[in-house]
């Protein structure tokens, strides 16, 4: 194994090392320091190996992943609701605060992402006690608001059902859905299930329920979104679906590639975790400014369509590259 340390920038580069060692000096690192220790894998597939190397290594060690979107950047729709509800689970769990060893993986293309505040997270959070008040038009309004869909039946993160007084919902990070038993305004019971069968699971006293979306269809942030897109592009007009949806406070599939219109401001993931040691995977800066060079490239063309959209009938308008994701000065 071969140390090569940065006295001026606190860095280390490792090398000749078999596989599986940087999760045993993730694990050492994490116990050492008793803090959480961020981990860049370069892609997917690293990210899994440096899971189920964790598990061998440091069974005991909580994991925390947050995944990169599965969508292309500039898309015309959403991540996937469970992938969005994971990033969520995540992101709440930081937001208020790890003080134990943990490990939070990660890929290039979800840390290189902007995210929403932590004040945003903390804010949209919303519990529900067993015996308390339960307003329940003030909860499907919150719902609404923080991206869960209303379905027949709940089977995936971010779906809800109502049912005269039951509400079944499932939260993002839960691994099982929650039954809300509501008696008039009062929450008389609730209990986790299995979707499945529709046994109960586990009882509970306490639900603290955190968005499902990242984008939140408030009221400032749809005037914000109304103000920034027309600062950007000009008078939107009845021919942009995306603006008319928005403004009617109805989610729009692919909304979140405008993420930094509904916000005051964004953070990213180093924010949510300014201590923890950072370890990353090698080549995550080959595949880090590969990244950028096709965000480039995908905006230039999204651009190139806009400017056709007399003869292709678009009016996609995208969000700066450096908007929403890590330029390398940022990233450094």
């Amino acid at each position: 194994m071969n140390l090569t340390p940065n006295s001026a920038t606190g860095r280390q580069r490792i090398g000749g090392c078999p596989e599986g060692f940087d999760a045993r000096y993730l694990a050492r690192i994490a116990s050492e320091a008793a803090v959480p220790v961020l981990h860049i894998a370069r892609d997917d597939g690293r990210l899994s190996a440096m899971r189920a190397a964790l598990r061998f290594f440091a069974p005991e060690l909580p994991v925390l992943e947050f995944p990169a979107w599965d969508c292309l950047p500039y898309d015309r729709i959403s991540p996937n609701p469970e992938i969005a509800a994971r990033r969520m689970a995540t992101l709440a769990a930081l937001a208020d605060g790890l003080d134990h060893p943990a490990a939070i993986l990660t890929t290039v293309n979800a840390v290189t992402q902007r995210l929403l505040t932590r004040r945003v997270i903390r804010d949209s959070s919303f519990t529900a006690r067993v015996g308390k008040r339960l307003d329940l038009s003030e909860l499907r309004e919150w719902l609404a608001r923080m991206g869960f869909q209303q379905v027949p039946t709940v089977t995936e993160p971010g779906e809800y059902a109502v049912r005269g007084g039951l509400v079944d919902l499932f939260p993002p990070g839960a691994g099982r859905p929650v039954r809300l038993d509501l008696f008039g305004d009062v929450l008389e019971g609730a209990r986790r299930f299995d979707p499945a069968s529709q046994r109960t699971t586990e009882t509970v006293k306490r639900i603290e329920l955190a968005p499902v979306s990242e984008v939140i269809l408030d009221p400032p942030a749809i005037e914000r979104f109304r103000t920034r897109y027309r600062a950007a592009f000009g008078a939107a007009g009845n021919q942009d679906p995306l603006y008319e949806a928005v403004s009617a406070g109805r989610t729009y599939q692919g909304a979140e590639h405008w993420l930094p219109f509904f916000h005051e401001k964004l953070e990213t993931l180093f924010d949510y975790l300014p201590d923890a040691p950072v370890l990353l995977d090698e080549r995550v800066e080959a595949v880090r400014e590969a990244r950028w060079a096709a965000l480039s490239e995908q905006y230039d063309a999204r651009i190139a369509a806009l400017d056709s959209r007399a003869q292709f009938g678009t009016v996609y308008k995208p969000v700066a590259p450096d908007q929403l994701y890590l330029d390398g000065a940022a990233w450094n």
